[in-house]
């Protein structure tokens, strides 16, 4: 019989959450304002709104995958480079399908302009993505359950 597979817990997942939108928002904003030439303010508000849809996309989305990792009997923090891959990937396509309306709207871009915008992005956000959930992975590791059929400590004597 297989033993189950340890997942992280929902503040885990919030922590992990939290943490790489705030990152992320610190590097993408002042790029933002610059290249587009507006306002950190509007820029600002722009990046809360696309990361707060990207917390929400980001909760589900790892959820579903997670649940898929321990499907093939291995925690998050167990997968390899190519499932490292799939998981980045298939992520910023979710996000780039739900950026481009908001984009073309916010910054008043033509469509190919806007998905110019978001693929620029998504390449960059795809690279920090792999190395940030990396990194997570080594500081917060998944801790397995403890085996049922350990044995228990003899008493000497």
């Amino acid at each position: 019989m297989s033993q189950p597979v340890a997942l992280r817990s929902g503040k885990d997942r919030l922590r992990y959450t939290l943490s790489f939108e705030a990152s992320l928002m610190a590097l993408l904003i002042p790029a933002g304002a610059l290249v587009f030439d507006k306002g950190l303010g509007e820029i600002g508000l722009l990046g809360l709104v696309l990361t707060l849809k990207a917390m929400l996309i980001s909760f589900f989305y790892n959820w579903a995958f997670d649940r898929l990792t321990a499907h093939s009997g291995r925690t998050a923090s167990e997968r390899g480079v190519v499932g490292r891959i799939c998981h980045a990937l298939g992520f910023e396509v979710s996000l780039v399908v739900t950026s481009l309306p908001i984009l073309t709207w916010w910054l008043d871009l033509t469509l190919l302009d806007a998905l110019a915008t978001d693929l620029i992005v998504t390449a960059f956000v795809v690279t920090y993505t792999f190395f940030f959930t990396l990194a997570y992975d080594r500081l917060f590791p998944v801790r397995p359950f403890p085996c049922a059929q350990d044995p228990l400590p003899s008493s000497p004597g």
